[in-house]
């Protein structure tokens, strides 16, 4: 038998949009480690390729945290860490598009653009949020 705990108890549209979301940053991140993996061990490349890494993954890593945050200052703390890893990770491709520009970074930049995009918007959400609450 195969349990879905989706299967059982229904999300609501918001939870739907955080989730699909999180699924979201996990497939950037899994496409950024094949990406990494094409860099040859003996490239120039290679401490880069780590960094680009590290990022990425922090990306999705971070949105995880903020949806399971202790206070909404916790959870602004924890999108904004996500959007400057998705600027540093964007940074990154930039790089390594410089340096190889054999090396086809453009699918990655844009979704890493998408993403700064993506958390500043919640971001910029929140603060008129609280503005209009006063």
């Amino acid at each position: 038998m195969n349990f879905t705990f989706y299967n059982y108890f229904p999300m609501t549209i918001y939870q739907e949009r955080l989730r699909e979301l999180e699924e979201r940053t996990i497939a950037f991140s899994v496409a950024v480690i094949g990406f990494c993996a094409q860099i040859k061990k003996s490239s120039s490349l290679q401490s880069v390729s780590l960094q680009l890494i590290r990022s990425s993954t922090s990306i999705g890593a971070n949105y995880a945290e903020a949806n399971n945050a202790s206070s909404r200052a916790d959870f602004r703390n924890k999108i904004y860490i996500a959007k400057k890893e998705a600027a540093e990770t964007r940074y990154w491709l930039d790089i390594i598009s410089r340096i190889s520009p054999n090396l086809d970074t453009s699918k990655l930049r844009q979704e890493s653009l998408e993403f700064v995009l993506i958390f500043q918007k919640i971001l910029s959400t929140m603060k008129a949020r609280s503005t209009n609450d006063k």
